[in-house]
């Protein structure tokens, strides 16, 4: 069975490799990137099934990323890692359909979690939002 390819996109190095690290063994990270024209990009470049996004980056926002990459047709799930634990960036990552939305500090017990709801069609928001 083919594993589920996943492009990682965070500004910050640190939060990049841990995201990749924590990937890795259950997934097939494909890209890591740090803004999000480079979302656009590699994601157009490598196909992937999943994208795995920080909301706020330079030169585009996660949200930007991913909206500009779902009207152009990519059937990609996403899921969102943030800072934020303000329930507007839910609001708004969700008019994309079915997302998942982590906040970082929750990432160890969430972000799993969260790509296998939204792989199953559910969305999932860490508990922590607000």
């Amino acid at each position: 069975m083919r594993r589920l390819r996943v492009l990682v996109a965070d500004d910050h190095a640190a939060m990049l490799d841990n995201l990749v690290h924590m990937l890795s063994s259950e997934f097939d990270v494909v890209a890591a990137v740090g803004d999000g024209g480079s979302v656009i990009t590699e994601a157009e470049r490598v196909k992937p099934d999943l994208l795995v996004l920080d909301i706020s980056m330079p030169v585009m926002s996660g949200i930007a990323a991913a909206d500009h990459l779902k009207a152009s047709g990519s059937a990609a799930k996403v899921v969102f890692v943030t800072m934020h634990h303000d329930r507007e960036f839910v609001q708004e990552s969700s008019l994309l359909g079915v997302v998942g939305f982590v906040v970082k500090d929750r990432l160890v017990s969430d972000l799993v979690p969260a790509i296998h709801s939204v792989l199953a069609g559910r969305p999932f928001i860490s508990s922590s939002v607000r």
